[in-house]
């Protein structure tokens, strides 16, 4: 039977709240990254969900979960603020297009730097959970599969939950559904869509 995603957004908080997921309990010695796929017309309802319901719910635990929530293009667009970099990336776009924005842009996104600016900006050991959204609005500039292997060393213990608009397998993301595979073999499915 297979789940519809209002069933599958409702997993989502006992599957989070439980001792397991939070002590990434039997995962043998893989680390707790966790993928909650959906199909990317349902965007704004999975972000109202998120924002309304999950986030709210972890700090009315007792005793409460602590948990950061990185929206990808925020992420981005203060990195390129902080560099002096958003408008002038602004105005290449207009006058070069995207393909040479992206170029000039690649060395300054490294997901390795990126995921150094999560580290910075939030104290990763004190966190129960570390959220990840707005995976499909920071495409093609940052490339997920790299940031969560570049988040590997950084992220300890602590569980990271992306919240993915596209299908993961278990084996590769494949982003909006539609675009070419990128094989990642180390997360796993939050809710699966079959119960």
């Amino acid at each position: 039977m297979t789940l519809s995603l209002e069933e599958r957004l409702n997993q989502i908080l006992p599957r989070i709240t439980s001792r397991d997921f939070l002590d990434s309990k039997g995962l043998g010695n893989e680390i707790g990254f966790w993928v909650f796929d959906y199909p990317a017309e349902r965007e704004l309802d999975v972000r109202h969900f998120v924002a309304g319901t999950v986030l709210p719910a972890l700090a009315k635990q007792s005793p409460a979960i602590h948990a950061a929530t990185v929206n990808l293009l925020q992420l981005v667009t203060d990195l390129l603020e902080e560099r002096k970099l958003l408008d002038k990336t602004l105005e290449m776009q207009k006058t070069k297009g995207d393909d040479s924005t992206l170029a000039a842009l690649r060395s300054v996104l490294k997901e390795d730097k990126l995921a150094q600016k999560i580290a910075k900006e939030h104290d990763i050991g004190q966190l129960d959970v570390l959220i990840l959204t707005g995976v499909g609005a920071v495409y093609p500039m940052l490339r997920t599969h790299t940031l969560l292997s570049a988040l590997h060393p950084i992220m300890g213990t602590t569980p990271l939950l992306m919240f993915f608009p596209g299908r993961y397998d278990g084996h590769s993301l494949r982003l909006f559904n539609t675009l070419a595979e990128d094989h990642y073999y180390r997360a796993f499915r939050l809710v699966p869509e079959a119960a």
